[in-house]
């Protein structure tokens, strides 16, 4: 199955533990038959049915090797003085040892399994990260982050129990049950060819039970995945809700897919515990006709299939060890149709396409020298064109704002410069260069973002402002934020810098969020800056200090500006105008006016507001 090879992937980085849990295991199992085998020989001195013309011989059809050994030191103990007394203590001190190193060794075996899926379920869970971080932005505005968030909690804990929980049956089972059966075929070759033939039949049955739990699975987690939306949507947007009276409305909505996951789960469930069962009633089946036949064979007075008591109970006993191992893997069986589901949704993310990729020995973007061109670019999503024979070219030190309408393209064209998309025709050029022959890396390293709605993480003030430059002195942290205007309201904070500044930066109001994000784009001191309007949601006195914070910012710097607020880019080298993904008009504050067209009417209806 797929599945299991995705395991595998993951097991073979760890050779050595698992070489140690099956050198465990092996052992263990070895030890359980050990104890099991005593059964003979006790039952022969219990009932005295070793009586020949000289003298009373421990013997059996699986005595050799060790076992025959000390099947030969309990004849001689039987026929001294007290030896039968002797003997059962003998036979009792090598069941009590052989259990408690089968134990042991189980232990062990455990003890080492642990490591191994925690391994295992550590690696996916960071590979699945490593994968979020590497997608394009693009990806993010198709998928829910709900559903992103079940792939790595509900999904991997379902693995952790269903399928590397398998790992268990698959690789101790296999040892115990091979040493079973040949335990037993030695003892009796006939009654062993029939369960040879009747266990595949189980095989088949419970397999014919569970065929359509994978397709039900997948089900589960699918609307476990609309549920963590649901929850994260009213979360983020309780304000609203209440607002809205629509408390009731997104209850219900909650309401609908609680109660298609409770339907399913117990669809799903069902069909999974029918798997004990339905194993446990195929197996005293055939104890039943085994109990019948080898009856039989005791019973016979000819020597031709003839089965001592003795080894015919042993035979019994160790069959009946067999069974909790059918059962282990019919359910493993079940859990492992389950948990496939599951590494379905995980390997989808793990092999989503990755569009923004380098080239091998990509250049190294050490400074940003000249200017920033579009040539002739274009970019479109799905079956709509964004942006259409785009050519600009913005000079180093040069300011160019980008106005327009909503949807005309202005945050797509943004986003092309450090590459979170890649131009679908055309070219965009840095210093001459296409910028998809510089690293990833390099590139961003010379931008610093800031967005309308700032994005803050749940961390201290001082945190946030490093987040581009880790390695800052706390002096250049109190530097960016004093030209940010921001050090002053951050010291009158109860912890200073150190101040934790909740989910969003929630505690902070949002002229001192925007502010933040302007502290952190400074504290990179990167050569170009992309700024989409960070102003326009404020009130007139936070956006006067993130104005002013902003002028600071963009001294000495080639600046890209999304202006919402036509007032805030009057002073601009050039203003571009995109109207359905092409420039209409292009020029400074003072030139576009002059023309009366369509930038002019975006200035008046604004001063009319």
């Amino acid at each position: 199955m797929r599945s299991l090879a995705t395991i595998f992937r993951y097991i073979k980085k760890y050779p050595a533990l698992v070489g140690s849990y099956f050198l465990f295991n092996i052992l263990s199992a070895v030890f359980s038959l050990v104890s099991l085998v005593m059964l003979a020989p006790f039952l022969q001195v219990i009932f005295n049915v070793t009586k020949s013309l000289d003298d009373n011989k421990i013997t059996s059809r699986f005595a050799f090797g060790p076992i025959k050994w000390f099947y030969e030191r309990l004849t001689v103990l039987v026929n001294s003085p007290d030896g039968k007394v002797k003997a059962l203590a003998a036979i009792c001190i090598v069941v009590v040892s052989a259990v408690l190193l089968k134990n042991l060794f189980a232990y062990l075996s455990l003890y080492v399994l642990n490591p191994i899926r925690n391994y295992i379920i550590n690696d996916m869970r960071s590979d699945m990260f490593s994968k979020i971080l590497k997608l394009p932005i693009g990806y993010f505005n198709e998928q829910r982050k709900g559903d992103l968030m079940s792939r790595l909690t509900n999904d991997l804990g379902s693995i952790e129990y269903s399928t590397i929980s398998f790992l268990e049956v698959i690789f101790r089972e296999p040892i115990t049950l091979i040493l079973l059966i040949v335990t037993m075929i030695t003892l009796s070759p006939d009654l062993s060819l029939f369960l040879l033939i009747f266990l595949p039949i189980i095989g088949f049955v419970i397999g014919r039970v569970g065929r359509s739990l994978k397709r039900v699975s997948g089900r589960v987690q699918e609307r476990l995945g609309n549920i963590l939306s649901i929850i994260e949507e009213t979360i983020g947007g309780i304000r609203v809700l209440k607002a809205f009276n629509a408390e009731k409305h997104q209850f219900k909505k909650f309401h609908d897919e609680n109660e298609k996951l409770f339907h399913i789960k117990n669809k799903s469930n069902r069909r999974r515990d029918l798997a004990a069962p339905v194993s446990e009633i195929m197996a005293i089946s055939a104890v039943c006709f085994v109990l019948w036949f080898g009856g039989r064979m005791v019973l016979r007075t000819d020597h031709s299939f003839k089965l001592s008591g003795a080894d015919f109970l042993t035979f019994i006993v160790i069959f009946t060890q067999i069974i909790p191992s059918l059962k282990m893997f019919s359910t493993a069986a079940f859990n492992i149709r389950n948990g496939a589901a599951c590494i379905d949704r995980i390997n989808h993310l793990l092999h989503e396409q990755e569009t923004i990729n380098e080239i091998p020995n990509a250049k190294i973007l050490s400074s940003f020298n000249h200017s920033i061109e579009f040539r002739n670019v274009s970019f479109s999503y799905l079956d709509t064109m964004i942006l259409d024979d785009i050519n600009l070219k913005i000079e180093k030190g040069k300011t160019v704002a980008l106005v327009g309408s909503s949807g005309a393209g202005k945050s797509t064209l943004a986003d092309l410069v450090p590459r979170f998309h890649d131009v679908g025709g055309g070219e965009l050029l840095i210093d001459g260069i296409n910028i998809k022959e510089y690293s990833l890396n390099s590139l961003r390293s010379q931008m610093s973002i800031v967005t309308q709605e700032p994005i803050l993480f749940n961390d201290t003030i001082s945190s946030n402002i490093k987040l581009g430059k880790q390695e800052a002195s706390d002096e250049e942290v109190e530097h960016a934020a004093k030209v940010a205007n921001a050090h002053n309201f951050i010291t009158q904070k109860e912890n200073g810098y150190e101040t934790n500044i909740g989910d969003r930066g929630s505690k902070l109001s949002g002229g001192e969020r925007q502010r933040v994000t302007i502290a952190r784009a400074l504290l990179k001191n990167p050569p170009i800056l992309i700024l989409d309007e960070a102003t326009s949601s404020l009130d007139t006195e936070s956006e006067r200090l993130v104005q002013d914070a902003i002028n600071n910012m963009m001294q000495n710097r080639t600046s890209l500006v999304i202006a919402h607020r036509l007032s805030t880019i009057r002073h601009a080298d050039e203003i571009i105008v995109l109207q359905k993904g092409k420039i209409v008009e292009r020029g400074t504050h003072d030139c576009l006016m002059q023309q009366s067209g369509f930038y002019k009417r975006l200035v008046e209806m604004q001063e009319v507001r």
